[in-house]
C-alpha cells in the first residue's frame, strides 16, 4: 500500500512540476523555450502512456494561443491524443483552432485542418467540414494536400456528413489541380473512401488515366504509390488503351523506392489481362526481372516481401526469372525467413539444365547447422525428384550421400522424401531400401518412422526380413504416436497379404490391438475394415484393394488455385501476399478486388475448364482401378457387400472369443480354417456384436497409404 501511495505522490509531484514549468518564462523569455522544454517533456510522457499528463489538459491548451508554430504542432498533438477522453475540456480549443485556419502562415493554416480533422468529437467533426470546403480551393499547394487527407479523415469519422455534403465533388476536381503532389493526394483519398464503402465506384476513364501518368516523374515515392495503386480501377476498353498506359508506367520499375516497384509489377499485372498480343506481354514481362532482382540487395525485410512476391508472380509468369536462378541462392547471413522462401524459389524455377548445379547448391545447405534450413533443403532435393523425372537418380544419390552421414535428422527427412519418390516411380529405386534399413534407429520421429514402416510393407515381399522389421516396431506400438500406429497396421496387412507364412502372427496381433484396445477412431474404423476385408473369401480382393496402384504424387501442392492466383496478382505488394492467402483472410474488412468486364479483357479457362482432365476423389474399386467410384450394380460392389453382410452376421453369432489361429499355407495363397472344399479366405473369429464397425463403406483418411 505504501509504495502505491509514495507512486502516486510521485506523480502528483511531476504533474505540479511540469504545471509550474509552462507557466514559467515571463515576458524575458521571448522565444518560449522554457514553455517548449515543458511542453516537450509532457509529449515524451504521453508517448509513453503516462496517463497522469491528462491532468495537465487545461493547462496545455492554454499555451495554444501562443504564435509559435513549434508550440502549437506539440499542443495539437496533445489534444487529439486526449480529445476523445476529456471532450468537454477539449471544446475549448475549438475556437483557437478556427481562428488558426485564417492565419497567414499556410503551415499553421494546415496545421490547424489536419488537428481539427483528426479529433473525434461530434462538434469538432461538424466544425471542420466547412473549412475544408474552402482550404479545398486555398492558394497554397500544401494546404490544398493536406485539405484532401481531412476528406478522408472525415469520412472516417461520419461519412454520412461528408457524402450529404459538396466534398467528395470537390476533392474530384482537385483532379485537375496543377500540382502533381495535390492529385495524388486527391486520389490517395478517394482511393481510400472507395475501400471503406462498397457503395462508391471508383472508375478512373483514359483520359484521366494518361494525365495522372503524365505527372509521375513530377511526384513524390508517395505520390507516385498513390497514383499507381489508383490506376487499378482504370479498366480498359481496349488493347491499344491497355498496351499504351502499361508502356508509360513501365519506367517506374527503376524507381528506388520497393513500394512503387511493387505497386508499378501489380498495376503492369492487372493490364496484362486486357492486351491481347502475347509479343507486347513477354517484352513488359522481361522488364520485371531486373526490377525484382535488385530488390534482393535491399534489407532482409525487403528481400521478404520481393520474394514472397516472386513467387506469386512466377505461377501466374513461369518464364520471368527463368534466367536468374542463381540470384536466388542463400548467403550465409541469410535469415532463415529468407533462406527458406528462397528454397522455395530454386525449387519453382529448376529444370533439367540447371538440376546439376541446383542439387550442388542443396547439397551444402544440407550441411549448414541450422537444423531447420537443413531439413527444407533435404525435402527439397526429394521433390525436385518427383517434379523433374530424369533428375530422380541423381537427386536419390545425393540423398544417399546425406543419409551417409548419419546425422539423425538428416535421415529421418531423407527417409521420408525417399517414400515419396516410391510413390513416384514405383519399382524403380528399391536398391536403397537396404540402405535406409541401416539407419531404422536414428528413426525418432513420427514422420519418419510412418515413412520407413510404408516402406517396409509395401515392399515386404522384396525385403528379406520385412517380418522381423515390422515386428521391432510393433513393441512399442501402444506408446507411439496415431500416425505410425495407423502405418503399421496397413504394412502388417500388406506384410500377410504377400507373405502370408511371414505375417499371420503379426497381422491377428495388430488387428486385436487396434479394434479392441485403441480408443483412437480412425484407428479403430480402418481395423474394422481390414478385418472385414481379409474375411472375404475371394483372396484377389483383398491384394487387388490393399495393393492396387497408387494414386500419383506431384511436388506442385503450393501452387495456389486460378481463381486465388488471379486476386494475389492484383494485390501484388500487400500483406495479403506475404501469407499468400485470400485478401479477406488476412484483412477480414479489405474489399476484394476483381478485373472487370471490358470489351478487352482476354478470357482465360474458368475454373472448371481448368479441372477438366484432373482426377477427381479417389475412388477404388474392387477391379483395383481409380476413378469414379464403383456404381450400382457393379459385380464387385457386390460381391463386397455380400462378404461385409456374411462377416457381419459371421462375428455376430461367434460371440467374445479370442482371435482364431490362423492355418496358412504357401506364401502366395491364404489357406482357410475349416474343412476341404471350402475357398481359401482368412477366418477371423473373435469379436462380439458391440466390436462390429457400422456396415456400409469404411472410412478413408488422406493417411491410409494402400
Amino acid at each position: 500500500m505504501s509504495g502505491g501511495a509514495d507512486a502516486k505522490l510521485f506523480a502528483r509531484g511531476k504533474v505540479a512540476e511540469l504545471k509550474i514549468e509552462l507557466e514559467s518564462g515571463g515576458k524575458k523569455d521571448k522565444n518560449h523555450s522554457a514553455k517548449k522544454i515543458a511542453l516537450k517533456k509532457i509529449v515524451a510522457n504521453m508517448t509513453m502512456n503516462n496517463n497522469d499528463m491528462i491532468l495537465l489538459f487545461p493547462d496545455v491548451l492554454n499555451q495554444m494561443a501562443i504564435p509559435s508554430l513549434d508550440i502549437k504542432k506539440m499542443c495539437f498533438l496533445y489534444l487529439v491524443n486526449y480529445a476523445r477522453i476529456k471532450p468537454e475540456i477539449a471544446l475549448k480549443a475549438l475556437p483557437v483552432l478556427l481562428n488558426d485556419l485564417e492565419d497567414g502562415n499556410p503551415l499553421i493554416r494546415a496545421l490547424a485542418l489536419r488537428t481539427i480533422s483528426y479529433v473525434h468529437v461530434r462538434e469538432f467533426v461538424e466544425a471542420s467540414v466547412a473549412p475544408t470546403r474552402k482550404l479545398l480551393k486555398d492558394n497554397d499547394a500544401y494546404v490544398r494536400k493536406t485539405a484532401c487527407y481531412c476528406v478522408a479523415k472525415l469520412y472516417d469519422h461520419d461519412r454520412i456528413t461528408v457524402e450529404n455534403s459538396n466534398l467528395i465533388d470537390l476533392l474530384n476536381n482537385m483532379l485537375r489541380d496543377e500540382n502533381p503532389t495535390v492529385v495524388s493526394s486527391a486520389l490517395a483519398s478517394l482511393t481510400d473512401m472507395w475501400q471503406r464503402n462498397d457503395n462508391i465506384k471508383l472508375t478512373i476513364e483514359y483520359d484521366s488515366a494518361s494525365k495522372v501518368v503524365q505527372i509521375l516523374p513530377d511526384c513524390n515515392e508517395w505520390g507516385q504509390t498513390y497514383i499507381l495503386e489508383a490506376l487499378m480501377n482504370y479498366v480498359p476498353q481496349n488493347t491499344n488503351e491497355a498496351t499504351l498506359l502499361a508502356e508509360r508506367i513501365a519506367p517506374r520499375l527503376s524507381h528506388t523506392n520497393s513500394a512503387v516497384v511493387l505497386t508499378c509489377i501489380r498495376v503492369l499485372l492487372y493490364l496484362f489481362n486486357y492486351i491481347a498480343d502475347s509479343k507486347v506481354i513477354d517484352g513488359l514481362c522481361a522488364k520485371l526481372s531486373p526490377p525484382l532482382v535488385t530488390l534482393l540487395s535491399k534489407g532482409p525485410e525487403i528481400q521478404y516481401l520481393a520474394l514472397r512476391n516472386a513467387l506469386l508472380i512466377l505461377q501466374r509468369r513461369p518464364d520471368i526469372l527463368r534466367n536468374d536462378i542463381r540470384v536466388f541462392f542463400c548467403k550465409y547471413n541469410d535469415p532463415i525467413y529468407v533462406k527458406v522462401t528462397k528454397l522455395e524459389i530454386i525449387f519453382m524455377l529448376a529444370t533439367e539444365k540447371n538440376i546439376r548445379e541446383v542439387l550442388n547448391e542443396l547439397r551444402e545447405y544440407s550441411t549448414e547447422i541450422d537444423v531447420h534450413f537443413v531439413r527444407k533443403s533435404v525435402r527439397a532435393i526429394g521433390k525436385l525428384a518427383i517434379k523433374i523425372e530424369n533428375a530422380a537418380k541423381p537427386c536419390i544419390d545425393t540423398l544417399l550421400e546425406l543419409v551417409a552421414t548419419k546425422v539423425t535428422y538428416i535421415v529421418q527427412e531423407a527417409t521420408v522424401v525417399i517414400r515419396n519418390i516410391f510413390r513416384k516411380y514405383p519399382n524403380k529405386y528399391e536398391s536403397v531400401i537396404s540402405t535406409l534399413c541401416e539407419h531404422l534407429d536414428s528413426l525418432d520421429e513420427p514422420e519418419a518412422k510412418a515413412a520407413m514402416v510404408w516402406i517396409i510393407g509395401e515392399y515386404a515381399d522384396r525385403i528379406e526380413n520385412s517380418n522381423e522389421l515390422l515386428d521391432d516396431f510393433l513393441f512399442t506400438f501402444k506408446e507411439e504416436t496415431y500416425e505410425v500406429q495407423l502405418a503399421l497396421l496397413t504394412a502388417t496387412v500388406k506384410l500377410f497379404i504377400q507373405r502370408p507364412t511371414k505375417g499371420a502372427e503379426i497381422v491377428q496381433k495388430v488387428l486385436k490391438w487396434a479394434t479392441e484396445e485403441s480408443d483412437h477412431p480412425d484407428l479403430r474404423e480402418r481395423g474394422f475394415f481390414y478385418w472385414r476385408l481379409l474375411s472375404y473369401p475371394d483372396t484377389t480382393v483383398a491384394k487387388k484393394v490393399v495393393m492396387c496402384e497408387k494414386p500419383t504424387i506431384t511436388a506442385e501442392s503450393e501452387k495456389l488455385d486460378a481463381v486465388t492466383l488471379e486476386e494475389m496478382c492484383l494485390n501484388v505488394g500487400t500483406l495479403a501476399t506475404v501469407y499468400l492467402k485470400p485478401v479477406q483472410q488476412v484483412f477480414r474488412h479489405a474489399r476484394p478486388r476483381r478485373l472487370q468486364e471490358s470489351p478487352a479483357l482476354q478470357r482465360r479457362a474458368s475454373s472448371a475448364q481448368l479441372a477438366v482432365g484432373r482426377p477427381g476423389p479417389l475412388a477404388v474399386d474392387v477391379n483395383g482401378q481409380h476413378g469414379a467410384a464403383v456404381g450400382v450394380g457393379h459385380p464387385g460392389q457386390a460381391n463386397l457387400a455380400a462378404a461385409v453382410d456374411a462377416a457381419d452376421e459371421y462375428f455376430a453369432g461367434v460371440g467374445p472369443q479370442s482371435m482364431a489361429n490362423l492355418r496358412v499355407g504357401d506364401d502366395n495363397l491364404m489357406s482357410p480354417v475349416g474343412g476341404a472344399g471350402e475357398q481359401g479366405g482368412m477366418i477371423v473369429n473373435a469379436y462380439s456384436p458391440q466390436h462390429a464397425a457400422p456396415r456400409g463403406t469404411p472410412h478413408q483418411n488422406d493417411d491410409l497409404l494402400l
